[in-house]
């Protein structure tokens, strides 16, 4: 098993997850944050910190996608470890449909 973001991150990306993770397996795009999953220890202790509840375990219904999505974009953006500001407008934001369409961005972060 592992966790992976999914969706409601883009947008958002708070970061309180990445400063409970005891093995730094959070990466850090643009507009939101992905869990390498062959890095995560499946310790769960990040989902509860997400206000988004953007983390869900890969055992849940129709999450294979996500964990490829996941996969893709850890290996292509920075490991990130410190808790950051969410995004500008992420109140707005937070559960609105179709966010990966309208805002997603292949970009990476800076990091951190």
């Amino acid at each position: 098993m592992t966790y992976v973001v999914i969706e409601n991150c883009i947008a958002c990306k708070y970061t309180d997850c990445v400063e409970v993770c005891p093995v730094d397996c959070f990466y850090e795009g643009e507009n939101m944050l992905v869990i390498h999953p062959d890095e995560c220890i499946d310790c769960g202790v990040c989902e509860p910190e997400c206000p988004a509840d953007a983390i869900r375990p890969d055992t849940e219904p129709d999450m294979e996608e996500w964990v490829a999505f996941n996969r893709k974009y850890a290996v292509q953006w920075p490991v990130i470890v410190t808790k950051k500001d969410p995004l500008p407008g992420y109140e707005e934001r937070d559960g609105e449909p179709g966010k990966l369409e309208k805002y997603f961005s292949e970009a990476p972060g800076t990091g951190g």
